[in-house]
């Protein structure tokens, strides 16, 4: 039976990390008992075992040693070759964001393609929070316009530094605050990213700056689904300040925080593609700084 290049993206995954839990958790994004299933199965159409499976540490065989640089060249030259194919078939940049864009970002981008790229289109998608390379890992999208930070292996260049805000439904006590310290939200019901969402769910949540873990409440994959866990009082929510005036309504209101760093946003690239288009799509956003 011939290997699927799934299968191979699974091998290439776990052979970098040397774990199966954070191939799946940090670069798959699916579950370890599906992804220790696939390579079983890789294991059987080769007849050979690929990795030594010890209690607290993974490691290559032999023929995993072998396999490896083979099955990074042969995913290499599949994606070389899916882009060049693309390119023949349509013009099309497909750019992955999460939440609005906004900030001016998109004409200047737009001017900058059809200035140095004629014939060259944008087309925009959507990503759920549960993906924290907004699209990329999966090929969905060409580049990204993301929150730092983004998984290893993607390149990325900020775009601008925002401060965080809080979103708090509008008869909450603090809203009647100017400026909410975040001494005063740690102990508050959060609205939080999927786990799947891994450094960026800690970002959003302000890890970091806490004392003790956040109190997580409800779970939202997109923006419509935080607006409406804040409006309906199950917690609070942080956001940047760029993506206030799309959030703020009658039932919600945004104040800034004090005593958190900024938020970072970003235009994110896979780091093996070196097309033209991405290129130019990365120096533009960079113009928006």
């Amino acid at each position: 039976m011939d290997a699927h290049l799934r299968d191979l993206r699974y091998f290439v995954a776990v052979a970098e990390e040397l774990s199966f839990t954070r191939a799946a958790a940090d670069r798959l994004f699916v579950s370890q008992p599906s992804l220790s299933k696939q390579i079983r199965q890789l294991e059987r159409s080769l007849r050979t075992t690929l990795f030594d499976r010890g209690h607290r540490a993974v490691a290559l065989t032999e023929a995993g040693a072998a396999l490896l640089p083979r099955a990074r060249r042969i995913l290499a030259d599949w994606d070389e070759a899916h882009r060049t194919v693309a390119g023949l078939h349509e013009r099309v940049l497909t750019v992955g964001f999460q939440t609005r864009i906004n900030r001016g970002l998109i004409p200047t981008v737009t001017a900058a393609i059809a200035r140095t790229l004629p014939g060259w289109q944008l087309r925009f998608r959507q990503i759920s929070w549960a993906d924290p390379t907004t699209g990329l890992s999966s090929g969905d999208v060409d580049v990204a316009i993301a929150w730092l930070p983004v998984p290893p292996g993607y390149a990325s260049k900020t775009i601008r530094a925002e401060r965080r805000w809080v979103a708090l439904r509008a008869d909450h006590p603090l809203a009647a605050v100017p400026e909410v310290p975040f001494a005063d939200l740690t102990d508050q019901p959060f609205v939080a990213l999927p786990t799947t969402a891994g450094a960026l769910r800690d970002h959003w949540l302000a890890t970091d700056q806490r004392r003790t873990p956040a109190r997580v409440t409800a779970t939202a994959t997109t923006s419509d689904e935080a607006w409406e866990a804040v409006a309906s009082g199950l917690g609070v929510l942080l956001l940047a300040e760029g993506n206030v005036a799309a959030f703020q309504r009658d039932e919600v209101l945004c104040r800034p925080v004090t005593g958190l760093p900024d938020s970072h946003l970003a235009v994110v690239w896979r780091e093996a593609d070196t097309r033209e288009a991405v290129r130019v799509f990365v120096d533009a956003s960079c113009l928006c700084v």
